[in-house]
């Protein structure tokens, strides 16, 4: 199958969250944590996932989330009870990348958001659910000096999880995006579990791009001549950062940020006769994935924002489809291990990453 076949399948791809459909029950039961605007959860739901609870604080993720689901998510995930969710199959977690990003501070578990992988802990280590699936920026795997990761798999395999890693790229998977993130799969129990193979397929930029697009989205002379300034300072002294420019034929756009609102300069369009634009939103959701229903109720500057923290949904749906296989020889969870002491570990490493973050500054 072509990349432009798997974006306008996409594009065309009928409500998925119609009344009708959420009211049906579905083959496993999942959870939503840190849903963002639902992308982890629009991927399993295309196989059968029926989401029971979902947890997102930021108001306009929300609002984007309760047009797409017609579901408000909970709150805050730390004020959560355990005994407060549902029973359920699955959790989905794509828990805050901010701490361990290469745009970030990166300054890991001695960053607040850092620690929200225990209130995930916490809620495993009650209900056991038979997969835990997370995703997180590539540096995750080795962010200080791959501690980070071992702490999140050796928690997990502590409460007898078989856990399975690894770096995908979206590009890879039918969306013109360089966008490259891990992802955490764990089983609670044995499996044959493999991630999935790249499709092999050539992206194109112009599949994704609006044939009629408004002017307001064109960069204004003074941000244009910034731009160009920055880029070619930067090359004086020897460094590759400045704007990214695109056409229709280029294979694939770098990655899209949240702080793309700002100012457009990581992928910036080019237009003949004109200074370049930025994508629209509906060009933003598509270089995610998400399809041409998917309601966008949020200002442009907040739309920008959710699909730049968003999770490339082609991604999710063709590891979904291989969880789901082995969700299936898994029709009984083992019995539950021993509660662990998570507060305890989770102390022994906050201190531990703050102690690395003192000696990294000094």
């Amino acid at each position: 199958m072509r990349a432009d076949d798997i974006i306008k399948r996409s594009i065309k791809t009928p409500s998925l969250f119609s009344g009708a459909a959420k009211e049906s029950m579905g083959d496993f039961k999942i959870i939503d944590l840190f849903a963002g605007i639902g992308g982890i959860r629009l991927g399993f739901e295309q196989h059968g996932g029926e989401s029971v609870f979902s947890s997102e604080w930021d108001k306009h993720a929300q609002t984007t989330y309760q047009a797409n689901f017609d579901e408000i998510p909970y709150g805050d995930i730390t004020q959560i009870e355990p005994e407060e969710i549902p029973a359920f199959d699955v959790l989905l977690g794509g828990f805050p990348c901010q701490p361990f990003s290469q745009a970030g501070l990166k300054k890991g578990f001695a960053d607040t958001r850092g620690t929200l992988f225990f209130d995930v802990a916490r809620i495993v280590n009650h209900h056991r659910p038979r997969v835990v699936f997370l995703e997180n920026v590539k540096r995750f795997k080795t962010h200080d000096k791959g501690n980070t990761f071992n702490v999140v798999k050796t928690v997990l395999e502590e409460m007898g999880y078989e856990v399975h890693a690894k770096v995908l790229n979206a590009r890879d998977f039918g969306v013109p995006q360089n966008r490259e993130r891990i992802y955490i799969v764990a089983f609670l129990g044995k499996t044959n579990f493999e991630f999935p193979e790249p499709l092999g397929v050539q992206t194109r930029v112009g599949n994704i791009l609006e044939k009629n697009v408004d002017d307001k989205y064109t960069i204004s002379d003074k941000l244009w001549a910034g731009h160009q300034r920055r880029k070619k300072e930067h090359a004086e002294k020897g460094y590759g950062f400045g704007y990214s420019m695109f056409n229709d034929d280029s294979v694939y756009t770098s990655t899209i940020s949240a702080r793309y609102y700002k100012d457009g300069s990581e992928i910036l369009i080019e237009q003949k006769g004109k200074n370049p634009r930025k994508l629209t939103p509906r060009e933003a959701a598509r270089l995610q994935g998400y399809p041409d229903d998917f309601v966008i109720p949020v200002s442009d500057a907040q739309a920008y924002k959710q699909f730049g923290n968003s999770v490339a949904v082609p991604v999710i749906n063709a590891i979904a489809k291989n969880v789901v296989k082995e969700l299936r020889d898994l029709k009984r969870a083992p019995k539950k291990a021993k509660l662990i002491d998570l507060d305890s570990i989770k102390d022994l490493h906050v201190k531990a990453a703050e102690a690395s973050l003192v000696t990294l500054n000094n």
